[in-house]
């Protein structure tokens, strides 16, 4: 299925195609989506109450720009001067860019704060309130202000899920000029995402969204690759995909990584057998789970 496929899709298959949780392989529709919330979110309550954080720290002015920030266990300062340096592992959340947020997003913390690297949930405002444009610059900041404010940070390994992995591809094309820094990304995992957003426009998920073509497309990963410059090509990218995401996340993954291939970029796919769009992401919080290991190694090699 190459891009373009989903054209000659009816509108009730390619809304379907757009669905994660028709999809899931334990429980369907808004169970499956309640579901992966009550998930993620108590395993960031075991988060927080085992692992030495730094809750809703400010990177912006807007209600929404706040990180919460996970710390390994040796000593450090407030600049992780002390103890560090440390890998900073930056996750982006999902849920559609209109649902869930940073205070459900801090389960990966306990298999790697035990294991020496910083966890970082990053929030941005959700739809209705927030939109696009706004979104994909409040990441970009988020990245500018952990690279500002925090000396003691060895690489930045960026994490997204679904729309977070979207957002995280577009931090990939930022050109960081404007914001008088480059911060040191040595890793990018994008987790069952979404790369050409102009199938949006025409499911459900842009009722909230509401965005017009133009915006899709200045916002769409696949649509501003850059060529690989030596920092980039240094930057390790890992997209990963569900054996039950739908053909359309899987055909969007598959087309995203060639193209990055393409650019020169040092890119990898991860076919997760058995997972769906839900469990890929949530077993982060398992010191076994696969992802995990593959994300501690990609580190070890930063």
């Amino acid at each position: 299925m190459s891009r373009g496929r989903w054209r000659d899709m009816a509108a009730e298959e390619l809304q379907q195609q757009y669905s994660p949780s028709r999809w899931a392989r334990r429980l369907r529709g808004d169970a499956a989506v309640r579901a992966h919330i009550e998930a993620v979110t108590a395993g960031t309550q075991r988060a927080r109450a085992g692992t030495r954080s730094s809750l809703h720290v400010p990177y912006g002015e807007a209600d929404g720009e706040r990180l919460d920030i996970y710390f390994p266990a040796e000593p450090s300062e407030s600049r992780w001067g002390a103890g560090g340096p440390f890998p900073a592992f930056v996750y982006i959340h999902g849920g559609y860019w209109q649902c869930l947020s940073k205070d459900a997003s801090g389960f990966a913390a306990p298999p790697l704060v035990s294991r020496g690297v910083a966890v970082v949930a990053v929030g941005y405002d959700i739809a209705p309130k927030g939109h696009m444009d706004a979104m994909v610059l409040q990441v970009r900041r988020s990245l500018a202000f952990l690279a500002k404010q925090y000396s003691g940070i060895r690489g930045i390994y960026l994490c997204g899920h679904s729309a977070g992995a979207h957002l995280a591809a577009m931090v990939l094309c930022t050109d960081w000029t404007e914001f008088g820094v480059v911060p040191d990304i040595r890793g990018a995992v994008l987790v069952s995402g979404l790369y050409d957003l102009e199938p949006i426009l025409h499911t459900y998920v842009n009722d909230a969204l509401n965005m017009s073509w133009e915006v899709a497309q200045r916002n769409s990963p696949m649509l501003c690759i850059t060529q690989a410059v030596p920092a980039a090509a240094a930057c390790e990218v890992l997209v990963a995909v569900a054996q039950h995401d739908s053909p359309e996340f899987r055909r969007q993954s598959q087309e995203y990584s060639q193209a990055l291939r393409s650019a020169g970029w040092s890119v990898s796919l991860l076919d997760l057998a058995t997972v769906d769009h839900f469990d890929i992401i949530e077993k982060l919080s398992e010191d076994t789970y696969i992802l995990i290991q593959v994300i501690l190694n990609m580190i070890a090699r930063g």
